[in-house]
Parts: C-alpha cells; sequence; structure tokens
C-alpha cells in the first residue's frame, strides 16, 4: 500500500493527487485479497472519505482566504522583518519557529498548521537561507513529536479510541521513549541536514 501510494510518486508515475488515487486502489485490491471488501465496508469507506474531503476542502479554502488577508496586509513581510532585526543567529530563530509549532501541535491537526501556519512562516525560513525542502521535513518530524507529547498528545486518544480499555496513563508512559527518540531526530537533521536531503537529492537533483 505504501509502495502504491509513495511508490508512485518516488519513481515518477503519478502526481501527488494521482498517487492518492493509486492508494486507494491498492487498498481495494488488498481488501479483496483478504476476502475483507463487503458492499456495507465499501459504502462506509466512500461515506468517511466524502467527510474528510468536504472537511479538508473547506479547511483549504478558509486558509487561502486567511492568508490572503494576512498577505494582502503584509503580516508574513512584517514578521519576517521583524525577526530578522533582531539579529539573532539564523538557528535561534528557527528554534523560536519550531517550539512555536510544537506548541500549535498540540490543541491543531496538521492541516490547519500547514495550510495556515507555515505560509506566513515561509518568507521568514527564505529569508534566512534554508533549504524548504529541509524545513518541511522538520516541520513534519517536530509536529509528530508534538501528538507524542502531554499535556495532549493527539496520538495517545486515537489510540485509547482503538484500544479502549488501555489505561491512558500507561499510554503516556508507553510513548514518552518514542517521543525521545523524535526529539533527538529532530536535532540531528537540524545538526546534519544531509539526513533529510540525501535521498531527494538522489531522486531529483538539486
Amino acid at each position: 500500500l505504501v509502495f502504491a501510494a509513495l511508490g508512485s510518486i518516488l519513481f515518477g508515475f503519478a502526481t501527488p493527487t494521482e498517487a492518492a488515487g493509486c492508494g486507494a486502489m491498492g487498498a481495494l485490491l488488498l481488501s479483496l485479497a483478504y476476502k475483507k471488501l463487503t458492499l456495507s465496508k465499501l459504502q462506509e469507506a466512500l461515506v468517511k472519505t466524502l467527510e474528510i474531503t468536504a472537511l479538508i476542502m473547506v479547511l483549504v479554502a478558509a486558509s487561502n482566504f486567511f492568508g490572503a488577508v494576512f498577505a494582502r496586509l503584509g503580516t508574513p513581510t512584517l514578521l519576517t522583518e521583524f525577526l530578522l532585526g533582531l539579529e539573532m543567529n539564523k538557528y535561534l530563530i528557527l528554534g523560536i519557529v519550531m517550539v512555536a509549532i510544537f506548541l500549535l501541535g498540540w490543541p491543531l491537526e496538521w492541516v490547519p498548521i500547514v495550510m495556515i501556519i507555515v505560509p506566513i512562516l515561509l518568507p521568514l525560513i527564505e529569508a534566512l537561507g534554508f533549504n524548504l525542502t529541509w524545513f518541511a521535513i522538520l516541520v513534519a518530524v517536530n509536529l509528530q513529536t508534538a501528538w507524542l507529547s502531554p499535556p495532549v498528545a493527539l496520538s495517545a486518544y486515537f489510540l485509547k479510541g482503538v484500544v479502549p480499555e488501555w489505561d491512558l496513563k500507561d499510554i503516556y508512559y508507553g510513548m514518552m521513549q518514542f517521543m525521545v527518540l523524535q526529539v533527538i531526530g529532530l536535532i540531528l537533521i537540524i545538526i546534519f541536514p544531509k539526513i533529510a536531503l540525501w535521498l531527494p537529492t538522489l531522486l531529483y537533483g538539486q
């Protein structure tokens, strides 16, 4: 299933939108192979897909309106000029951005952060001279870490919903070592950018 979705992008067979269709077809074929496909399950999957798609499209539309107003008011430029005017080390500014994204990852899902917050920050990141692919991977790892960390830890509630008999405190304890690993991984990617960039460079060049 991973190969059907991500593999089709990496090997140049499909765009991200087309890869979503490849992933859906892969899921359909796998459910057939495991003899799990029924008309009721297919209907439920289609309804859920429609609900999620509608939700994301509303968020995309709202974030575009929000971003357009912010851009018109000059907020991204103002933010960039303010932080650059502090004359701090660029990695210290990056640290402030990462902490802000981490804290936003507690109450928010990834969609509003990626669609609303990140576009506001992009002029700043470009002005600092950071690679945007590298920054995108930092944001992804950072959000994963936020979803594992108390007091909110959205992943814990997802797991609690799947396995209700597990105590939430035990889930928190079980997640702590993974959160520590995520933080170490984030620091390593910042110190050694090639960890995140070698594969995209290998596949697509500079």
